[in-house]
């Protein structure tokens, strides 16, 4: 199913230049990947504290979705184009993106009136589908990344539903009512990806 991570190759051709330059200033994939982790705990900390009395700080969310958008391609760039990759890499790629999504996700308690248990719901099938995706390594097959409802997916409406609560324009029911579509469409991600990574692993000739 189309998700954003199609276009992934593009929005990377575009970093490219960046990247160089991190490189070359002696910037690592781990320190990028720490960095982004550390910046959205701090941003979900600032919306979930003060965002009720300043819905303008509601703004952050899709400020910092494209930033750390950016900062996940970059990571990703610096580890395979320089050699950066490492068993530690990968562990702190995955851990610290399931840790800053949820962190994002429930910063959205803050708005008065919503149903906590949509949030709650939404990260922690998040979650799951990204444990899905990386469980294709198991069974001999790639990372999975199939959507509808992917890391960028999840950022772009995360970061929608940001713009669209600075304005006054959405409110408690908009925000449990996505969360909630958002939890269901994760749950057909996890199959998605299962299904997938056993289908690619079948195709996959053992050695």
């Amino acid at each position: 199913m189309v998700s954003i991570y199609a276009v992934k190759g593009r929005f990377q051709d575009l970093l490219r230049p960046a990247v160089r330059g991190l490189h070359r200033r002696g910037v690592t994939a781990n320190a990028v990947t720490v960095a982004a982790a550390v910046v959205s705990l701090l941003v979900a900390a600032a919306v979930g504290y003060w965002a009720p009395a300043a819905a303008w700080l509601y703004l952050a969310l899709p400020v910092w979705m494209l930033l750390r958008m950016a900062l996940n391609a970059v990571d990703g760039m610096l580890a395979r184009e320089f050699g950066q990759q490492s068993r530690v890499g990968a562990y702190l790629n995955e851990l610290c993106d399931v840790l800053a999504d949820a962190a994002l996700y429930l910063s959205l308690l803050s708005v008065p009136g919503v149903r906590p248990e949509a949030l709650w719901l939404l990260a922690w099938t998040a979650a799951l589908s990204e444990y899905a995706g990386v469980l294709g390594l198991m069974v001999g097959a790639s990372r999975r990344y199939d959507g509808p409802m992917g890391k960028s997916d999840r950022a772009f409406v995360m970061g929608v539903l940001g713009v669209l609560l600075a304005l006054g324009w959405a409110g408690a029911m908009a925000v449990s009512a996505v969360a909630g579509a958002m939890a269901l469409l994760c749950m057909v991600t996890t199959v998605n990806r299962v299904r997938h990574g056993l289908k690619e692993a079948a195709a996959t000739p053992q050695r």
